[in-house]
């Protein structure tokens, strides 16, 4: 593991400020780039350092809860120098801490008083995607990561418009739009690999028990008109989806 860290020097009255930026694997093994920040006060380690936590590829509530990890496990070694221990902590730890966000917070845009009700069972999210440079490395990492979270649905393309359609667990879902919006999945017009930025969620809810559920594997179609996409919707019991978003896109 290798580590970039730059040392900045204050007055004494403030103490020592270590400034670390490791890279941690999350989710499915993904790489994530931490930035961490250990403000040493002049009476440390008998008092706690104060902690602050940044990642390009964490949500916002995510950094807050690897904060508050981090302000526990420092607790534990009061009184004592825990800078590299606390590293070594969030490096083995950090998956399960942003799994354990995923799975126990609702969408912080969600009006909603209560998530435990509405987060079971089985739901359905259209993601749009801009464009697909590198087509055969896009389709094939999508297609591992369906498969790893055990999702089932599509990957459409008809013309220049490219669908993903899927469906499956909240958590599931959840994780594959960490790896879909943090993972260099494509590149961009030079070639280099680049992160997607261009996706937009179309939809995304909750499957209703009448509807049909994919029980098949995750796959990639191609059409060639915009009926045969439509029957595609109709066949997963999906036309009010495909009515209200899909048209659309093609103006």
């Amino acid at each position: 593991m290798q580590f970039i860290i730059i040392f900045g020097y204050f007055p004494e009255t403030d103490g020592i400020t270590f400034r670390i930026q490791t890279s941690v694997k999350g989710l499915l093994d993904s790489d994530i780039l931490l930035k961490l920040s250990f403000h040493l006060p002049v009476s440390y380690p008998s008092n706690l350092p104060n902690i602050s936590i940044n990642s390009d590829q964490l949500t916002r509530a995510q950094c807050k809860d690897v904060k508050e990890r981090l302000l526990e496990q420092a607790k534990r070694h009061l009184s004592e120098p825990m800078v590299h221990e606390l590293v070594l902590w969030i490096q083995q730890n950090l998956k399960h801490i942003i799994g354990q966000s995923e799975t126990s917070v609702c969408n912080e845009k969600s009006t909603l008083s209560t998530c435990t009700s509405t987060e079971d069972g089985i739901w359905t999210v259209l993601l749009h995607l801009d464009h697909m440079r590198a087509k055969a490395k896009y389709v094939k990492t999508v297609e591992e990561w369906t498969s790893n979270l055990r999702l089932t649905g599509r990957l459409m393309f008809m013309g220049k418009i490219i669908l993903i359609l899927l469906q499956g667990e909240r958590t599931s879902i959840k994780e594959y739009l960490i790896l879909q919006k943090t993972s260099k999945v494509d590149v961009d017009s030079s070639g280099k690999k680049c992160k997607e930025k261009m996706i937009s969620v179309l939809c995304e809810t909750k499957v209703q028990t009448e509807y049909k559920r994919y029980n098949l594997a995750f796959e990639v179609k191609e059409f060639s008109t915009l009926d045969e996409l439509q029957k595609e919707f109709e066949a997963a019991g999906l036309i009010e989806l495909f009515s209200e978003f899909v048209p659309a896109l093609l103006k």
